[in-house]
């Protein structure tokens, strides 16, 4: 849900005074942990390290992104695979195919 026009978007004053007179891609990453800040036309060109609960994730501001929050582009949860009998047959085959391609590859250096 958005917030109502008469209050405009949330930007972090903080994340402002941090970003106010530097010029973007100088300084290095600004670290923050206002996920819920709406990304300002100002914020383009910046690199903000978006706290995701653990670490920093670097964020690279686009024009694309303004108007999104922050958080959105620092995922707090990853995502390892899913499970199962038909996951573990295809990296079997995965697996295998390397194998091959690793033997076909030493045989055709030796040949040489």
């Amino acid at each position: 849900m958005s917030r109502s026009l008469y209050k405009g978007p949330y930007v972090d004053e903080k994340l402002m005074k941090k970003i106010a007179g530097k010029k973007p891609g100088e300084g290095g990453v600004i670290n923050t942990w206002a996920r819920g800040s709406v990304i300002a036309p100002e914020m383009v060109g910046f690199t903000f390290g978006v706290h995701n609960g653990k670490v920093h994730t670097p964020v690279l501001v686009a024009e694309e992104m303004v108007g999104h929050k922050l958080g959105e582009f620092s995922p707090t949860k990853k995502f390892h695979r899913h499970g199962g009998k038909m996951q573990k047959e295809l990296e079997q085959k995965k697996k295998e195919a390397e194998i091959t391609a690793a033997k076909a590859a030493k045989t055709t250096a030796t040949k040489k």
